[in-house]
């Protein structure tokens, strides 16, 4: 039975991958910074399949601890779900230098190093999957997310690269880039602004993370063993 290590797998898009690969089977290992009703299910539901800690993904030390934990209940982590990170809304000119860092430490910074850490045992077991979830924000670019834009971006450089580095490994690294979606992180437009963007939207909705796990959940299965290095975009059509 395969592990699977969601970053950030609490609510919103994280959740919705966490229950997708808890009902398809796998043991599943997650963190945030606090304990959510979603966990508690889990907990209760999944027993020996789930693992949960309270983690802030930037303190490395904390990270090195939670990783072990994990190796010792649950077995090696054979799939690593990057999906931990934040928006922050500002024109860089007015963005704090603080935010600056909190979003770069958060989104690009601690990806690197919870992959770094994961990727090392999927050498000696000779297959693994990575999964990056970026957005597309990093592909076109967004008025007053250019912060948040230039870490989605990097993720999608660092799937490239990183699935050179070990694709002779059977470990294969891509992208997710989702559009909008239905999630806490959207809550903040306001009913006009969500119209627009379901105005300009092919399908005519929002994404919800459901539309998102079942293409990480294909990338993660042994039938895209053929793909590797790309960005995926799933978005409705709005970019198209």
């Amino acid at each position: 039975m395969k592990v699977v290590l969601v970053s950030g797998g609490s609510k919103g898009l994280g959740a919705a991958l966490v229950q997708a690969f808890l009902e398809d089977g796998y043991k599943v290992a997650t963190f945030s910074r606090s304990v959510t009703p979603a966990v508690q299910q889990w907990r209760e539901s999944f027993a020996d399949l789930f693992y949960f800690d309270e983690l802030d993904i930037t303190e490395r030390p904390a990270c090195r601890d939670y990783l072990s934990a994990v190796e010792s209940t649950l077995g090696s982590v054979d799939i690593l779900v990057n999906n931990a990170g934040a928006a922050h809304t500002s024109l860089l000119p007015l963005t704090d230098e603080d935010a600056i860092d909190r979003i770069v430490d958060l989104n690009l910074k601690s990806t690197l190093y919870l992959t770094h850490l994961v990727s090392r045992p999927m050498l000696s077991l000779g297959w693994g999957r990575i999964i990056n979830i970026s957005s597309i924000v990093g592909l076109s670019g967004y008025r007053g997310l250019s912060v948040y834009s230039a870490t989605k971006a990097a993720l999608d450089g660092f799937s490239r690269s990183l699935a050179r580095e070990l694709g002779a490994r059977n470990i294969t690294v891509n992208s997710v880039a989702p559009g909008y979606l239905d999630t806490e992180m959207t809550d903040e437009l306001d009913a006009k602004q969500q119209k627009q963007i379901i105005g300009r939207t092919p399908v005519g909705r929002l994404g919800t993370p459901q539309d998102i796990a079942g293409l990480v959940s294909f990338l993660a299965s042994d039938k895209a063993g053929f793909i590797t290095g790309q960005t995926i975009v799933a978005d409705g059509g709005i970019n198209c």
